[in-house]
């Protein structure tokens, strides 16, 4: 697969004016990634909506990129293959309160995101259901296509997922349930209110 970073040697960063501290001043917050990693059927996307949602009551403004989403546009063009889901992960580009849901199960394109971001505004939140769990809630059928063998290379079946080593986040199952979207959200907001994310 080849490479979407441009070849020429002409091409110069343009430095424009109105920077990163300058758009923290104006919205009274300070701008980081908030990573969503887990298997498919964790709640990832869910998490990621409800967040938005209350950043959003909260007068902050953050976007929500979701992996499947994403891929009905700009990474379109990409299968699952492990190159591919690298560099589905390698296009995504973030500011503000970004909050950023794919599976990304290889630890080396999560850490590629948070070397970018070395001002500790990469936190990394870790859906820690298990497969079981995962593959009984099921919610968009993949789990059965892929145990049927329509669907290759699907993460936790025939595709690993490398479990984070140090995420800032690590949110797990209840006695077998999935915590409410309103409680993970609530751990999210309370980790970002005590590390200056969300004042000025």
């Amino acid at each position: 697969m080849s490479s979407t970073v441009p070849k020429s040697s002409n091409i110069f960063w343009h430095d424009c004016p109105v920077g990163k501290t300058d758009r923290q001043k104006l919205l009274k917050q300070k701008g980081c990634v908030v990573w969503i990693t887990g298997l498919s059927g964790s709640g990832k996307s869910t998490l990621a909506c409800t967040l938005g949602r209350e950043l959003h009551t909260r007068g902050k403004l953050a976007y929500v990129l979701d992996g499947d989403n994403l891929r009905h546009g700009l990474n379109k063009d990409l299968g699952f293959a492990a190159e591919d889901r690298a560099e589905n992960i390698r296009r995504v580009d973030a500011g503000l309160l970004c909050i950023a849901s794919f599976i990304s199960p290889y630890r080396r394109d999560r850490e590629s995101c948070r070397a970018l971001l070395s001002d500790g505004s990469f936190i990394e939140v870790f859906l820690n259901m298990s497969l079981e769990l995962c593959e009984a809630r099921d919610p968009k059928g993949l789990y059965k296509l892929a145990r049927a063998g329509k669907i290759k290379g699907f993460t936790g079946i025939d595709d690993p997922y490398e479990a984070p080593l140090n995420c800032e986040i690590e949110i797990k199952e209840l006695d077998g349930v999935c915590p409410s979207p309103s409680d993970m959200t609530k751990q999210v907001v309370a980790y970002l209110e005590d590390k200056g994310f969300l004042h000025e």
